[in-house]
């Protein structure tokens, strides 16, 4: 039996696992999405001790729980963490660690490892994640040492969340996780080492913003388009102050949404493949552009060479990498977009503001001519009409919505205007079926009272559709507007355009069926496979399925007012197209509208 000299002794000692979530909490981290497994059951039992100070859900995959992690980080100020074992359970965290990474989303993926006198002989669950995720995160551990544990935790949450945002991984052996130290030698705000890592970046030199307003002031046509670092720096009042202020419109990419109010009179909304005509139109006519916060993505610029090309580029990114990366710059400016854009609200006087008249006319004439339009059906719901039902009923809540990927997610980025930034959370980079459900779980989470929608396809619904466990267990009371079209709309989209019609796996029922050879009529029959409202019901969600138009609004009431998470399944047309499309490699010539 142990002395009370001993037992003392061994109160007195904080393992390596401990001093980790000693360490997440330290850096105001207030979720972990975790699932365990041998190698990480050492970070679960210090999580529990630890829990009244930080929350541990548990969701049903790791890739999910990675998910719910990007939900936190894309809507707040905390980081988020996801946390898995080693082997399948790190490996499953991959897919969001790369999605994380092409979005420029702060994330902390932490790892159980084999112990360290097996790593390399092929142990049981042991996989080389360091080597695994070096290309797809912005940083990388692997903790040999517990003296190292808590610098190793401030270094991670200083490199996702400075310069350009990323995510980063911490492999944890379990011998390191269960090493001990005297709680009194445990340093949780230790000095950082990282001599080679300098984000901050110098003021960006007056000459330059007094080259930027020249551009302006001699511009006819000025355009700004606006991307994801506009909404990461947090400089959407800045933003919207310049605008105003010049009376230049905006385009802004699948990122960028919520940058700029989408429902000002200076919106041009989405530009790129799926954009708006009006938004695509005036990029190419444009004589100025104006580049904050954006890459320069093949889904918005087509043919590299053909973009763009009458106008004078001011390109503003806080990544050096990114300046002339793709389309060479008139006026490079690194640094923070938001810094850039008070620099020239203060520099920008009246005798400044160009003379646009003619321009803003011009685009009024597009935006009439070729307004966002969908099929009229008589009884039947387009997925457009779903999606602009529940924004009309839902934007004066100014809910948080997620979205799959997909054609569900292109006509949400058209048809549900957001006027704040970071409600919206989509899977841009990647494209990564199944980021909706669990993305909306981590927002749930970190805002209890306010409206989470999921807007999702059947197609991305069922990737990780484990999580409405999740939902009910945690209480996390998230909505789902699930667009049912039995399809894989997109690629079916693809078909149609440019392969004949040819059905190639592409249709989510029995195979059986005449849809699965492109031989239906385009409307869903009333066989429904499989049936959602079930699966919920069985998770213990409650929910309901629509089909005719009459009963849409009544539905999304029902859905909205209800207390927990909730299914709403509206089955949908499966051969609407998403319009306009700008064909891959192609140009807003090429766009087609009909």
């Amino acid at each position: 039996m142990a002395t009370a000299e001993e037992t003392k002794t061994r109160q007195a000692q904080l393992n390596g696992a401990e001093i980790m979530i000693q360490a997440l909490i330290h850096q105001q981290a207030k979720f972990v999405f975790a699932y365990p497994g041998g190698a990480s059951m050492p970070l679960h039992q210090a999580l529990r001790k630890f829990r009244d100070e930080i929350r541990t859900i548990l969701p049903r995959h790791e890739q999910g729980g990675a998910f719910a992690a990007q939900g936190v980080s894309r809507t707040s100020d905390t980081v988020g963490v996801c946390m898995a074992t080693s082997g399948p359970g790190a490996t499953n965290l991959v897919t969001s660690i790369a999605d994380a990474k092409l979005d420029s989303v702060p994330l902390i993926a932490i790892t159980g490892q084999v112990t360290q006198n097996v790593i390399g002989s092929d142990a049981f669950q042991e996989t080389p994640m360091v080597e695994v995720c070096r290309a797809i995160t912005k940083h990388h551990y692997m903790i040999t040492n517990i003296n190292d544990v808590a610098r190793i935790v401030k270094e991670a949450f200083h490199i996702a969340t400075t310069g350009r945002p990323g995510p980063v991984l911490i492999d944890f052996p379990k011998d390191v996780q269960l090493d001990a130290l005297p709680a009194d030698e445990v340093d949780l705000d230790p000095p950082m080492n990282l001599p080679g890592y300098r984000p901050e970046l110098p003021d960006v030199a007056t000459e330059q913003i007094n080259q930027i307003v020249a551009a302006i002031r001699r511009s006819k046509k000025p355009i700004l388009y606006v991307g994801g670092g506009c909404i990461l720096s947090g400089a959407s009042e800045e933003l919207k102050k310049f605008a105003e202020k010049a009376q230049i419109p905006v385009a802004m990419t699948v990122m960028g949404l919520g940058a700029f109010p989408g429902s000002h009179d200076l919106s041009l909304h989405m530009l790129g493949m799926h954009g708006t005509v009006y938004a695509n139109k005036a990029i190419d006519e444009a004589d100025l552009l104006l580049a904050f916060g954006v890459r320069f993505d093949d889904r918005v610029t087509g043919k590299l060479d053909e973009f763009a090309k009458h106008g004078k580029i001011v390109h503003v990114d806080i990544d050096p990498s990114e300046i002339h990366k793709n389309k060479e710059a008139h006026i490079p400016v690194v640094g923070d977009v938001k810094q850039v854009l008070h620099r020239l609200n203060e520099t920008l006087s009246d005798s400044d503001i160009p003379e646009t008249d003619a321009w803003h006319e011009k685009i009024k004439g597009w935006k009439e001519a070729y307004p966002l339009k969908y099929a009229d059906y008589q009884s039947e719901i387009p997925q457009q009409h779903a999606i602009q039902t529940l924004w009309k009923m839902t934007r004066e809540r100014n809910p948080y919505v997620a979205v799959g990927v997909g054609q569900h997610q292109m006509w949400t980025a058209q048809y549900f205007k957001f006027d704040e930034p970071r409600h919206w959370l989509s899977s841009s980079g990647l494209g990564t079926m199944g980021f909706g459900l669990p993305a909306a779980m981590g927002v749930a989470a970190a805002y209890p009272n306010e409206l989470v929608i999921d807007i999702d396809g059947d197609g991305s619904f069922q990737m990780n559709i484990q999580e409405l466990g999740t939902l009910v267990c945690e209480n996390l009371p998230v909505k789902m507007m699930l667009l049912n079209n039995q399809h894989l709309g997109m690629v079916v989209q693809w078909e149609d355009r440019f392969m004949e019609g040819r059905r190639a796996h592409t249709y989510l029922g029995p195979v059986h069926k005449p849809e699965a050879l492109g031989d239906g009529t385009g409307i869903v029959g009333d066989e429904i496979y499989p049936d959602f409202v079930t699966i919920a019901k069985g998770y213990g969600i409650a929910g309901q399925r629509v089909r005719e138009k009459k009963d849409l609004e009544a539905a999304i009431q029902t859905m909205i007012d209800h207390e927990g998470p909730y299914l709403l399944e509206v089955i949908c047309p499966y051969q609407e197209h998403v319009l306009p499309m700008i064909p891959s490699g192609k140009t807003v010539r090429d766009i087609i509208t009909e």
